[in-house]
This record gives C-alpha cells, structure tokens and sequence, in this order.
C-alpha cells in the first residue's frame, strides 16, 4: 500500500504565538521524487539532532538507499512529508513488519522531525496522525516509535497521543 492519494490538510495550533513564515494550512502528504532537494535538509536535520554529524554522519549511500526505498512500491518504507507555503516542515518515516503476537503488520515510525519554526505548532502531531491513519487503512493494529531518554520536548507530545509500553530497548552493534 502506497500513500499517494490521500492528503490531509490541517490548521497549525497558532496558541504560542512563534513568529514565522509557515501559513496556518499544513498538507501532509506522500514524498515523491521531485522532493529530494526540499527533504534531504530535514534528513540531515533529524540526523544532526541523533549525533550523526561530522564523522557519526550517515554515508551518502545510506541516504540515497533509504530515499529509493521510500519510491519502491515493493518496498515496506513510506515517508510523508507536512508541507505549508510552499516549504517541507517536516518529514515522518515509518515501515510495516511482522509480528510474533498478531497476524497483521505493526507499523514502526521511526524517524519523525519538523524545522524549527514549526515546532510547538502541532505539525509533529499532524504527521503522527497521518501515520495513525495510513496503518489503519492497511489493516495495522498498532503505530510504535522509540525516541532518545534526553528528547523531553518531542515526550511532552507523545505523552499525549500514544501510551508508553513500558518497554527498554537493548542493543548491540556488530
């Protein structure tokens, strides 16, 4: 299941007030091609914020994988992008994969980033809810995500939309 047809537009939460270029109308929507140029600043921006800058930075290879994996209908990656006056605010990344206790896919977000003008204005939450909708209509029972102990800002928001499971995530690097 591909996200082309369906866009969502949305009105930005203008309660803080930010002073900004971004319009009150956000479009969330699928990336295609033409969009390289405008998402690849919000990949290295959401890259910098997880240390992967400098020598920790992603190759080029990666980046061009994970970008042609988002075009390829085969495969289980999606990206959407919230746009508004006419300028990516932000990109969400998720995947679909099997499960032990279910028989539909779960749905993994795993990368989520708004520029810094749009933060606090309810686009990260727009693109969550996208993603909510987008696994719901491709029969998933669950969107989950981790995210850094220290990012207490994005928790503030995720503390409101989803539930934490409660888990701690272990890992190896090999």
């Amino acid at each position: 299941m591909r996200f082309t047809a369906l866009t969502a537009s949305y009105v930005l939460d203008d309660s803080t007030n930010k002073e900004s270029a971004v319009n009150d109308q956000v479009t969330i929507r699928a990336v295609v091609k033409e969009d390289f140029p405008a998402w690849k600043p919000l990949w290295d921006g959401y890259n910098a914020f997880y240390g992967h800058v400098g020598k920790t930075a992603l190759s080029p290879e990666i980046t061009q994988m994970t970008w042609s994996r988002f075009l390829d209908a085969y495969e289980p990656m999606h990206a959407m992008v919230a746009e508004g006056s006419g300028e990516l605010l932000g990109l969400v990344h998720f995947l679909f994969h099997r499960s032990t206790i279910q028989i539909a896919p779960s749905c993994y977000l795993q990368d989520l980033y708004t520029v810094e003008v749009a933060r606090g204005r309810g686009v990260g939450r727009m693109l969550i809810q996208a993603v909510y909708q987008f696994a719901k209509a491709a029969g998933s029972p669950r969107v989950y995500w981790q995210t850094h102990e220290t990012n207490s800002v994005a928790m503030q928001l995720y503390d409101r939309i989803a539930e934490k499971s409660g888990f701690i995530v272990y890992r190896k690097a090999l």
